[in-house]
Parts: C-alpha cells; structure tokens; sequence
C-alpha cells in the first residue's frame, strides 16, 4: 500500500508542475490527468478564460483538481476534487474576497451552483429554468467573479473525490460533523496553498450545503483559526434547530399558499394580489391562529377547528374535507399529489413550479421529483461537456451526480446554534439567507423561522437577513432571479468587507 501511494504522489508531483508551469499556454498543455479510473489525488489543470460580468471583460484563471486528506500519519486517504477562479488582473489578493462553496444532498457535488449560480460559465437552460438541446455551457454575465475569487468543493465521493485508501472506512466522512471537521483540515489547507490567509473570506452553501457551512463557521474559527466575513445559505436546511409538533406541522402553510398562488388554485380576493403582498397574511394566521390552534390537539373546540381548517383550504388550494379528515396537517407529499390532481398532474418537491405525470392520480404522493428529474438531465451533460472541454480535465472517472455516502450520521445536529455562536464570536461575521418560495423540501417559511430562532437574545440581528424569490429549491435557475439575487450578493460582500483599520469589537 505504501508503494502505491509513493507511486501515487510522485506521479502528482509531475502533474501539478506540468499545469504549472509559468509562460506556457495553458489552455493548450497535454492535460496531466490520468484518463485511467484511479485518482490522482495531488494534481490539478490550469487554464485561462475571460468572461464579461456587468459589460466589463474579467480575465481569469480556472484551476481543476484534487487535494489530499491526510491521515494522522500523513498518508493520503481521499482526494477532494475542486474548481478555483481567481480574477487575473488583481495585483492585491490580501483585499480580495475568496468565497467557497458547497451544494448539498449531501451527497452531491457543487456542479449546482458552479454552473447554474456564481461560476463565470453557466448551463445552456430556457429563461425559467427548464432543459433545452443542444447541451452546453454559456457565459454568466451574472458571476460574482467580478467581485470575488471563488472555489467550489466536491466533498468525498461527490464529483470526482474518492476515498483512496481502502482501509479509510466512509464513516470517517460520512456524517454531519464528520463532514464538517475534514472540510475544515482540507479549507486550511487550500488556502495556505493558495495564499489566501489574508483574503477576506466567505462560505456559501445550498441545501445540505447549508449545514455544512453552517457548522464550518465555527468549526474554522475554533478548530482551524480562521476568521470569516460572511455565510450565505441558499435554501436552507433546518440547521438542527427544534420544531416538533404544533410548530413543524403549521409552518408549511404559507409554501402551500405560494405554490397554490403560483398554479392558479386560490380564491380570487388572494389570486389577483401580487405574491409578496398576500404571502404575509398567511403567515401572521400561521404563527397567531394556527400554532395555537394544533396546540390543542384533539380538545379544540368544533366550530373553531372548522373554521380554522376552512382558512387553510382558502389559502392552499385543498378542500377543507381533506384537511379536516388530516386532523389540520396535511403532509408534503400529499400536497404534491393534490393540489393539481384533478388537472392530472403532481407537483415538485424542491421547484413545485414543475409537474409529473403519475401512473394513476389515485395515492398520497407523486410517483417521482419532477423538478430533480428536469435538473439532472440538463446539469449532468452540462458539467460532463463543461470539465472536459473548457477545463480541460479529462478522465474516466466517473462524475457522481449522487455519491454514495451512506450510511450518514445526522445525530448530534447543532449547526444552527455553531453558526450563531461563530457570529457571536466575529464581530466581522454577516449571514445572508436565500429562498425560493416554491421550495418544499427547504421552504421559505421554515427558514425564516430558523433565522429567528438564530439569536433568541435580538442582539445580532442587525447582521442576519433574509431574502425570498419567485423560484424554487435552485433560486438561481430562472434567469430574472439569477439577476437578482447575485446582485445581492455582490452587496452583502462589499457589505461585509469592514473598511480598512476597523477593528472587530463590540
């Protein structure tokens, strides 16, 4: 085993040196990548490109590769794959945003938000979203590339990253802190490569993503030493904060009411209102009515559990007998399978704008995701053409879309309360929340809960926000919301970089 791995980085020595040298073009090197099945697991691609953001033309380097993980001997046990763009005509990184990025699952890799969000190219998709043919990739003249270097992280077994050493059980990687304690070692370990210590620094993360940065945000700081500026979660999971009974069955209704919205199901005194406009009067009836109402179980009073129970119905578009026959909670995957079925249709889970076909309209959920159907057949041929192509990295590795990285241990979940005890240690620290409103796996409301329950003492809150969109799970895929919502982050990271001299204090 020794041999091999001698073998092993001896070989990568080799290839980083070929992708580095300096004066070549890079674009037009042999590619030192292995075309075999086995990884390299210190190796990487070089390669230089210019995209146009705002109307400006940004030149900048992309570096396609894998970084070790040591054990405590030093051997390398997996190889963590990863992209890096860092804008070329920047003579000062020490001022230079560096964000680094995570998708969720958590077995999935960050092809989701490396081309479909931030990343200087972007998948070849319709203005909502939707797949279209030819395959490809297209500049994104929405990248925050301007504005900041970025890295995006394959966590193990996502993408290319591989455990390599067969005596490396998964479960060395393959739980919520786990995850977050060798993503720590591996960030250290990437930016004193890279020299970025100086750099201002940012984690954004989707979905499980969300998780993951959260946790990290301390983990860095406490475990690592290193200082963030800002987290931005898009879509963002429950972080591990509590929402039993009353609270978690009540908190779905506003999703429910802007998805019904959306397909046209509600009453005409809530359809012909703009979204924004009704949405917050069918969350003040969730937390004042609703939760107290589910409080009391099977003792509410009749007349008041009818009439409760006939306000859901107007405001998700689902007959007040179903509700009621559900005793007031009416479960996601039901909705799913109602709202439309009558249209012959089921609806999404992470983008309830999309819709299935089932097998029969009869049941209590959709036969399968329409939306993650649509999302994989337009992202893998995408990132495939993408890596090979314009990165220039070429094996026969197998790109995992969905890794194995089961069994994952969730228990000992505290990421939410990690995250607020990170920005109440770094006076610097900011948070951005992202929602789509037609998410129903992380829904808009459950996340703006999160962020109240984030700092129950009121005293950090001048640097938590929340912003929601007219998509779903992948915000970013309707093109007039992928504007929006990297405009947004432009700012919260100017925002969030202090003026030079400021001290962090309170």
């Amino acid at each position: 085993m020794k041999t091999l791995f001698t073998s092993i980085v001896l070989l990568c020595a080799l290839s980083v040196v070929l992708a580095q040298q300096p004066g070549k073009d890079q674009s037009k090197n042999t590619n030192p990548v292995s075309k075999s099945r086995v990884l390299q697991v210190d190796s990487a691609v070089v390669t230089k490109h210019t995209v146009t953001i705002k109307g400006k033309a940004i030149p900048y380097t992309a570096t396609a590769g894998s970084m070790p993980l040591w054990d405590e001997d030093g051997r390398p046990i997996a190889g963590v794959f990863y992209t890096y763009y860092e804008r070329d005509d920047v003579s000062d990184r020490s001022t230079r945003p560096l964000v680094i990025s995570f998708n969720g699952g958590p077995g999935t890799p960050s092809v989701w938000m490396e081309i479909g969000y931030t990343g200087p190219r972007r998948l070849n998709v319709d203005s909502e979203g939707y797949p279209i043919q030819p395959y490809g990739i297209v500049d994104n003249n929405n990248s925050i590339l301007d504005v900041a270097d970025i890295v995006y992280i394959d966590p193990v077994n996502t993408g290319y990253s591989r455990i390599v050493d067969k005596e490396t059980p998964g479960s060395r990687f393959f739980g919520v802190n786990e995850d977050i304690k060798y993503l720590a070692e591996w960030i250290n370990t990437f930016v004193t490569r890279k020299n970025r210590w100086a750099s201002p620094k940012f984690l954004i993360g989707e979905s499980y993503g969300t998780t993951r940065a959260s946790g990290l945000a301390l983990e860095l700081q406490d475990a690592q030493w290193m200082y963030l500026n800002g987290v931005i979660l898009v879509s963002p999971t429950d972080l591990g904060i509590e929402r039993n009974g009353p609270v978690q069955e009540a908190l779905k209704l506003p999703y429910f009411a802007a998805t019904a919205w959306y397909h046209g199901m509600l009453p005409p005194e809530y359809q012909q209102k703009e979204l924004t406009a009704f949405l917050p009067e069918v969350e003040n009836f969730t937390i004042n009515d609703l939760i107290p109402a589910m409080a009391r179980g099977g003792f509410i009073d009749d007349a008041q559990k009818q009439e409760i129970a006939a306000k859901m119905s107007k405001y998700s578009g689902i007959s007040q007998k179903l509700i009621l026959d559900n005793n007031l909670d009416v479960s996601y995957d039901l909705f799913w399978k109602e709202l439309l079925r009558e249209k012959g249709y089921t609806i999404g889970r992470l983008d309830s704008r999309y819709r299935g076909i089932d097998r029969q309209s009869y049941g209590g959920s959709p036969d399968y995701n329409a939306e993650l159907t649509a999302w994989l057949h337009e992202f893998t041929p995408a990132m495939n053409i993408y890596l090979r192509n314009d990165l220039n990295y070429k094996t026969d590795l197998k790109y995992n879309m969905f890794g194995n990285v089961w069994p994952w241990d969730d228990k000992n979940d505290h990421t939410g309360e990690n995250l607020r005890q990170a920005i109440a240690e770094n006076p610097y620290l900011h948070l951005l929340i992202q929602s789509g409103y037609f998410d129903g796996a992380c829904d808009y409301f459950n996340a703006k809960y999160s962020l109240w329950q984030l700092d129950p003492s009121g005293r950090l809150k001048d640097r938590l926000k929340w912003e929601g969109y007219k998509s779903g799970h992948m915000l970013y895929l309707r093109k007039e919301d992928l504007a929006t919502a990297t405009e947004n982050l432009r700012k919260f990271i100017q925002e969030s970089v202090p003026k030079p001299g400021t001290p962090a204090k309170y």
